[in-house]
């Protein structure tokens, strides 16, 4: 088995009432033994354990790369706001998106933010 044998569960209890039982021939793991079971039990915690070293591991670099500054993530995409605006009120988001190579939501967040400028121009007014 692999480190993932964690999602591999032991048959389900009607399963195990009609006589079947898992049988591993490449690990020399059977289930319908109470030391197949056993081992079961112990790879699947060893599995569990090093997924949760991984996953400790992984959050321990991440901080470590935030307190240097480091910006994580996807850049974002340079757009022109006015283009999208402009293309917006002649077409659907569709069309803008098609035009300027860009997803819908990145299309939105564009138009979003002219929209708050034009709003805080009003109240600044």
């Amino acid at each position: 088995m692999d480190a993932h044998s964690s999602i591999l569960s032991p048959p389900s209890p009607t399963l195990t009432s009609y006589g079947v039982a898992f049988v591993s021939l490449r690990d020399n793991l059977d289930l319908s033994t109470p030391s197949g079971r056993l081992m079961f039990h112990v790879v699947a915690a060893m599995a569990e354990f090093e997924r949760e070293l991984i996953r400790e591991r992984v959050r321990a670099g991440l901080a470590n790369a935030r307190s240097k500054g480091v910006t994580l993530g996807r850049r974002r995409t340079a757009v022109d706001a006015a283009t999208v605006a402009r293309l917006r009120s002649e077409g659907s988001w569709a069309e803008v998106c098609r035009k300027l190579d860009l997803s819908k939501g990145t299309a939105q967040r564009a138009a979003q933010s002219v929209a708050e400028d034009v709003i805080a121009k009003r109240v600044a007014d």
